[in-house]
């Protein structure tokens, strides 16, 4: 359960740090972060599977980059779930997923090593 929590509030930080970097990525406060990271940690694990199956030709013939697409369109698609956070144009929702993937990658190896 510790771990759950950490990882959320790492997500939100994350996210927090993404919108002082891109712009049109706009998030107010540490608590729209928090709820950002709780919507979209939702939204992953619920619609992300589906998409991923739906699209599983064009992500095949773009050896996985359209996922990045699915993550923006995720990110776009919880502006519509949580007040206080816009992202402007698709271009910005692009950047935004590539670095919260890319940092959350490197937090995550990190804090959580994978033990053998």
């Amino acid at each position: 359960m510790l771990i759950i929590l950490v990882n959320w509030l790492l997500s939100a930080l994350t996210i927090l740090a993404v919108s002082q970097f891109v712009p049109g990525f706009v998030v107010d406060t540490f608590t729209t972060a928090l709820l950002v990271a709780l919507v979209l940690g939702i939204l992953n694990a619920l619609v992300k599977p589906i998409l991923i199956i739906l699209t599983l030709p064009i992500n095949i013939i773009t050896l996985g980059l359209f996922t990045l697409v699915i993550n923006a369109f995720l990110l776009i698609l919880t502006t519509y779930f949580v007040h206080g956070f816009q992202i402007q144009g698709f271009g910005a929702a692009v950047v935004a997923a590539l670095l919260l993937w890319l940092i959350n990658t490197i937090i995550s190896s990190a804090a959580f090593p994978i033990k053998s």
